[in-house]
């Protein structure tokens, strides 16, 4: 398959990405082709695909703790976050959920914390609960967001459909 290698620019970007996963403790790069590389997380083991010709531009920074991190910026307008250990991206703002309730960054392992939190929502205040229903929100907006940045999150979408809708009462 061949691929289109972008400009300079994007190449030194691709680079740029590839020595800071290389250097990191939780994620792994494996070269795809000459312009792509999966990005692994070690955490989960999902991975990423980037692509030179999609990088717009990767911004180094650190965080308060003074850990650093770098920004990458798709010509899609989506943002990944690459740190030490986890790939972070932006939650999708899903219908009739208040966005700044949310986190401004999420990582697949909130995937499986906000389940969690689904579960015992359901167990503890019912099937019709509000709380239940702005947690399947969440969990909305967390895979939505993590497709959108390339994460195959099909699995983790199917586990709401698991869930029963209402529960049927026994009769003793």
């Amino acid at each position: 398959m061949d691929c289109a290698p972008g400009s300079g620019k994007q190449q030194k970007f691709f680079s740029d990405i590839l020595v800071f996963v290389e250097q990191s403790s939780g994620l792994r790069g494996y070269s795809v082709s000459e312009c792509k590389a999966r990005i692994h997380q070690s955490a989960d083991g999902k991975s990423i695909d980037i692509e030179t010709e999609q990088i717009e531009d990767v911004l180094f920074r650190s965080d308060t703790e003074g850990e650093e991190f770098i920004q990458v910026n798709f010509v899609s307008g989506h943002k990944i976050l690459l740190t030490d250990t986890l790939i972070g991206f932006k939650p999708a703002a899903p219908k009739g959920l208040d966005v700044s309730k949310l986190p401004r960054v999420v990582t697949t392992p909130d995937v499986v914390n906000v389940f969690e939190a689904i579960q015992d929502a359901l167990h503890s205040a019912g099937p019709d609960s509000h709380e239940l229903n702005v947690l399947k929100r969440v969990f909305e907006a967390v895979l939505t967001g993590g497709e959108a940045v390339g994460f195959d999150l099909s699995n983790e979408r199917s586990w709401l459909a698991r869930i029963p809708s209402a529960f049927t009462k026994i009769a003793s």
